[in-house]
């Protein structure tokens, strides 16, 4: 499987749903360019993200591959989706970042422009496991050792380029990729304590799939592979690894 993180992410975040949700099969999960070790190199549009995934898929064997994609890497996995459809199987979208409102996304991008980190490796823990829910805390730790850093000014963020993540937000503002032509099954699990799925994507989803697609939402956060982790493994294990 292709697991495709979302931005100011990493692919280090699905090691848990790869090695103890999904154990029965092999889970690559690149880090995307401008963020954690991949190259920072632009261009950092939809169009390069795909060819970087192509290309991925082709170096590390992949001939046909669930997807499965987070918040940008739900819109990632749509457009991959569209683009090689033969070598998709299926995909499963976890609170997709699609579509979404121009004015909220200029809003993001400027909070990333203006990011200062924090002036501390504790300062910068006690801020990110203020946005966890308590089942999702214990990730807290994990993921600042992956990813935190010192920059020059001493100051201390996570590991992505501000640029290639404020280029994505916008990114995040476009209609959904069509995926008529595509032909396998799509499974749209959102976040019901967000408001991130818009009726602009599910409109788009079900005009295209049909009866393809399935909609389970689960009564949490963004964050769905962190806080609602044991709803989500139950969610995607019989669609990702159907009997």
């Amino acid at each position: 499987m292709l697991a495709v993180h979302g931005v100011e992410g990493h692919g280090a975040r699905y090691r848990r749903l790869a090695e103890e949700g999904l154990p029965e099969v092999r889970v690559v999960a690149p880090d995307l360019r401008g963020h954690g070790r991949s190259t920072w190199e632009p261009p950092w549009n939809v169009e390069q993200f795909v060819d970087d995934l192509v290309e991925t898929m082709d170096v590390e064997g992949l001939d046909r591959v669930g997807v499965i994609g987070h918040s940008y890497g739900g819109l990632l996995a749509m457009h991959l989706a569209a683009r090689i459809p033969q070598r998709v199987e299926r995909v499963a979208l976890l609170d997709p970042a699609v579509a979404l409102p121009a004015d909220d996304m200029l809003e993001a991008a400027e909070e990333t422009r203006h990011d200062e980190g924090w002036a501390s490796e504790d300062e910068a823990r006690e801020a990110r496991l203020s946005f966890r829910d308590a089942s999702g805390r214990g990730t807290v730790d994990e993921d600042l050792a992956e990813a935190l850093e010192r920059g020059a000014d001493g100051r201390y963020r996570m590991r992505f380029l501000r640029s290639a993540v404020v280029t994505a937000w916008g990114e995040m503002a476009r209609p959904p990729a069509s995926l008529a032509a595509y032909p396998g099954r799509v499974l749209l699990v959102p976040a019901l304590q967000g408001d991130m799925v818009t009726d602009t994507l599910r409109s788009s989803l079900r005009a295209d799939l049909g009866d393809r697609l399935t909609e389970r939402g689960i009564d949490g956060n963004h964050m769905l592979y962190w806080d609602s982790y044991d709803e989500l493994v139950g969610l995607l294990r019989p669609f990702m690894l159907p009997a």
